[in-house]
């Protein structure tokens, strides 16, 4: 009445299989997301550069590519010149230092989490130097 199974069970074949994808460590997630928000930080921190040049900004941005360099075993972070169309308005200088400060907020957290001391002092210094420009402007 029923017919026999000619094949293997489905999770038989899973069980038996090598994932597709290869798998990080926690370790080697935090990194990664560190080095990402860090990257970002940096790019936000050049386009700043381009826009105020009387801010201290070269040296935070040089630590920045030294530390992103560090999380990604040497491999240099891509620093493209920052779009000179827009503007240097306030609005828009406030706007990119709320997006800094949010990003080294976000920096502060994984390397915290990440147990990286040099990451996250750099992470508070930048947290705490756009939270000063932004009152400075308010």
């Amino acid at each position: 009445m029923y017919e026999p199974i000619r094949t293997k069970s489905v999770h038989s074949v899973a069980a038996t299989s090598t994932p597709a994808t290869p798998r990080r460590s926690r370790g080697e997630e935090l990194d990664f997301q560190l080095a990402g928000h860090l990257a970002a930080l940096l790019t936000v921190t050049d386009e700043l550069r381009a826009l105020a040049p009387g801010d201290d900004l070269g040296s935070a941005a040089e630590q920045l590519a030294e530390c992103v360099e560090r999380l990604r075993n040497g491999v240099t972070p891509a620093r493209l010149p920052p779009a000179t169309a827009v503007a240097a308005t306030p609005d828009r200088i406030a706007a990119l230092h709320r997006r800094a400060q949010a990003l080294a907020g976000r920096a502060l957290v994984v390397a915290a989490s990440r147990q990286d001391t040099a990451s996250a002092v750099l992470a508070a210094q930048r947290l705490d130097a756009h939270d000063a420009a932004l009152a400075a402007a308010a």
